[in-house]
């Protein structure tokens, strides 16, 4: 028997790059979507590279053709003012093109649904799920929070702050409190998630083994680096969008995404249960702690391979400073 194929959309990104070893492994052949097939078949030749984009009817059908399953881990965060409108218009296209393909499932990669109304990139989130749910392919949506490792946006901001801020205004938004989550749980979850046995779409969460406020998000991820936790001073009146000023003279995260990821931060990101760990009988997942370690371990490798020692530099001068002021 042949291996079934899988087209997979944001292949180049953090989680795309992630999970596809691991589709490989469990024996999908794996078909890699992009906007430039030629770049990446230089750079990547070893994979299976399609011309297209999630938003156009004709590249996608082409894209599909042949496939069982389909990834669909593309967000446009700070693409635009009108992203949102322009995401959900694509997940609709994607949606229809892989129901004529006859792709038998769709699982994607999304966000926990806030408690209040939230940011325009977590409504954006949500809606592709819901686009994706209507189509005619059933459709599994994975709501994660915070994913913790090396390449993932929003642990890049958190390290960031954590190395570089030995102290730092404390915006009472800071208190909200999140579940994260390890790239690597991450990717067994959206493998398994293939082959779930499911009579509809259908939506789950992924939430992390532990709650945690921003603040402690903050000082664990410095005590894993060897450094002191950054001293604070609560300020009540700080709000997102003015904290994602100073953000930004801190973090290497691109500005109009490190602004997103703050704005969206107001509100907690709370699972509503771990139902979907218990259906794939994974409840062990990685501690907090363990996974920024991996985030940290895998980050140094990558700057010993491209010979890039800076940032880590300032990371083991910071280490002594902060230890001799204790």
């Amino acid at each position: 028997m042949s291996e079934p194929t899988l087209l997979l959309t944001g292949a180049t990104g953090f989680v795309g790059g992630a999970v596809r070893a691991a589709l490989g492994a469990q024996g999908w052949r794996v078909r890699c979507l992009t906007r430039d097939a030629a770049g990446a078949r230089q750079r990547q030749p070893e994979l299976d590279w399609a011309q297209g984009d999630v938003g156009e009817l004709g590249s996608c059908a082409a894209a599909l053709r042949g496939c069982r399953a389909a990834l669909y881990l593309v967000h446009g965060i700070g693409e635009g003012a009108d992203y949102h409108q322009h995401e959900v218009a694509a997940a609709e296209t994607f949606a229809k093109a892989a129901g004529a393909a006859g792709v038998e499932r769709i699982v994607y990669l999304g966000g926990v649904a806030p408690v209040g109304a939230g940011s325009d990139h977590l409504r954006s989130r949500l809606d592709v799920g819901e686009a994706l749910r209507r189509g005619p392919v059933k459709t599994v949506e994975l709501r994660a929070s915070m994913i913790v490792g090396h390449g993932s946006l929003s642990w890049l901001i958190v390290r960031d702050l954590a190395a570089r801020l030995p102290f730092m205004v404390l915006p009472r938004w800071l208190k909200s409190r999140t579940q994260p989550i390890a790239i690597d749980d991450v990717v067994v979850a959206l493998v398994r998630a293939l082959e779930l046995p499911l009579p509809a779409s259908a939506w789950f969460d992924l939430p992390g083994p532990v709650i945690l406020s921003g603040k402690q998000i903050l000082d664990e991820t410095a005590r894993v680096m060897g450094l002191s936790p950054p001293r604070t001073l609560e300020v009540p009146l700080l709000s997102p969008r003015l904290s994602s000023l100073w953000v930004r003279l801190v973090t290497r995260a691109q500005w109009s995404v490190a602004r997103e990821v703050v704005v969206g931060l107001t509100e907690d990101l709370l699972a509503n249960d771990d139902r979907f760990w218990q259906l794939i009988a994974h409840p062990h997942r990685l501690a907090f702690a363990e996974a920024a370690k991996l985030a940290l371990d895998a980050e140094r490798r990558d700057h010993r391979d491209r010979g890039l020692g800076g940032t880590w530099g300032a990371v083991e001068r910071l280490r002594g400073l902060r230890k001799g002021s204790r």
